[in-house]
């Protein structure tokens, strides 16, 4: 296909463009992606409480090249936030008991927050779960295990007392007076938390289940932390990891009343559809320096959205779409398949919206049964919902409008349609590897459409059957790119790409 389009050894890589006399490789390697949130929050604490640790990633576990630290070890900090099932904690406490024998582990996180009393029964080695806020319980339990003094005053705690498991009351910090996590050195893209807990009742999600009280901090704060956080650590951008930033209400107007004139960071977030409902309110983004939005449509069918308790509309989600559609601000949609009681007819309208209307960046995940303490068992009777393991996200499911294997089949429908069909929606998942966006001077629709073009590219085998269609395909796309002036580097003078951030 390749030779017949007249580029045989075409490369993605060789993709190229010219800046201020210099030639720039257009997938150019993310160079920094910002300091993990939970690890940034922990190494916080410990450092404004005087305590000395050491930082282990837990990726080296999973590849099998983690390393026992230097020194005396005390007491093993195992995060569990990106812990989701029982086999997932058993490899890493394993691990820990292979290699410092005898050593307590303390557990914290969302996966302990909701069961930390099965873990407490099955781990004899996980002598402490911490259940929520950190910031005051962590020191004082630290303090405690170094005296030798009893845990009973240690907040939040679920602890081991000889042969019973007893359970602290919980406490919640003030968000708004406790100070924000400190950053060392420089970072480019810092995330950012500014609430915990959250108000909806999403049946797909059990965060609320392990963070039940929601507070949030003022627009005032966010706005001095930012602030902070660009004049200290050179921070380019802000990261809101909320699961909904926009709200509250009262809260999202002030921000946009106080941010356009703070020399703040440009910032991206998450949102609810129905928070952009006007005209005014995307200027006053606009204005703010936001430069993108995820918002969690998950459904383009009323009646699945119901069976969600998402609360929204198709009707306010396709009014989010379109006003942001024709601002400055990226739309990064996010879309469910395969949601308890979804039926292949139901999803059709996801489908068809994203072939046919939806504008920007999506992404779509097929339907997992994350754990049982998911708000949608409660339908479990109604709905017929089964799972050959409820805590497995990769096990087999069926419910009464279909099961795993179809979800899958509509997913990769879905994917395949969009990418031949609709030339200004892109899926989002290999960008996250390469600089944003590839042309930096270019706006969104520009870069929009660049990354069309390279997923068509990409994927021509797979949408071309036919050898010349295919290779009037690559050529089409390769004339889209010269037009914006990307070429491959083979048609320039042979010059070296430079692969930095111009």
């Amino acid at each position: 296909m390749l030779r017949r389009a007249g580029n045989p050894g075409l490369r993605l890589g060789n993709l190229a463009f010219e800046q201020s006399g210099k030639r720039y490789a257009l997938l150019r390697p993310r160079t920094e992606a910002g300091p993990h949130l939970t690890s940034l929050t922990l190494k916080s604490i410990l450092e404004a409480s005087g305590h000395d640790y050491a930082w282990m990633n837990l990726e080296d576990v999973w590849e099998g090249t983690a390393r026992v630290p230097s020194g005396d070890v005390d007491c093993v900090l195992l995060s569990t936030t990106y812990i989701w099932n029982e086999t997932i904690l058993s490899r890493v406490v394993a691990w820990v008991s292979q290699n410092l024998p005898g050593v307590g582990i303390v557990c914290g996180g969302q996966f302990t927050n909701l069961k930390f009393m099965r873990v407490l029964h099955k781990h004899p080695e996980v002598t402490a779960v911490l259940r929520g806020d950190g910031e005051v319980a962590l020191p004082a339990l630290l303090d405690a295990l170094a005296k030798g003094t009893s845990q009973e005053s240690v907040p939040n705690l679920a602890w081991r007392d000889g042969e019973r498991i007893r359970i602290n009351p919980v406490e919640y910090v003030d968000l708004d007076l406790h100070p924000s996590p400190a950053v060392p050195g420089r970072a480019t893209v810092v995330p950012y938390e500014s609430m915990r807990g959250c108000p909806f009742d999403c049946k797909f999600c059990s965060f609320p289940a392990a963070s039940p009280k929601w507070r949030y901090k003022s627009a005032e704060k966010i706005r001095d932390d930012w602030v902070a956080y660009a004049r200290d650590n050179g921070a380019d951008v802000m990261y809101a990891m909320d699961s909904t930033f926009t709200i509250p209400p009262k809260r999202f107007r002030r921000l946009l009343e106080i941010l356009p004139a703070s020399d703040i960071p440009v910032w991206e977030g998450f949102s609810r559809a129905n928070t952009i409902k006007s005209r005014d309110i995307v200027e006053g983004l606009e204005a703010s320096r936001c430069y993108q939005l995820h918002i969690g449509f998950e459904s383009m069918n009323d009646e699945t959205l119901r069976l969600m308790s998402k609360r929204v509309s198709v009707k306010q989600n396709r009014m989010a779409h379109d006003l942001l559609r024709d601002s400055s601000l990226n739309c990064y949609g996010l879309f469910i398949v395969g949601y308890p009681g979804e039926t292949p007819e139901m999803f059709r309208d996801t489908q068809d919206y994203l072939a046919g209307e939806y504008t920007g960046h999506f992404s779509m995940a097929r339907f997992s049964v994350t754990d049982e303490t998911m708000p949608l068992w409660e339908d479990r009777e109604a709905l017929q919902i089964e799972a050959d393991d409820p805590n497995d996200p990769h096990s087999r499911w069926s419910h009464i409008g279909m099961d795993s294997d179809r979800a899958a089949q509509l997913y990769g429908e879905t994917l395949d349609t969009v990418r031949r069909r609709n030339d200004h929606a892109v899926l989002k998942l290999w960008q996250h590897d390469y600089q944003h966006w590839l042309l930096p001077r270019e706006d969104r629709k520009t870069n929009i459409a660049v990354e069309k073009s390279v997923e068509r590219l990409a994927m021509a085998e797979r949408d071309h059957d036919d050898l010349d269609e295919g290779a009037r395909a690559i050529s089409a796309q390769l004339d889209a790119l010269r037009a914006k002036g990307v070429v491959l580097a083979s048609e320039s003078e042979g010059r070296e790409l430079c692969r930095a951030a111009p």
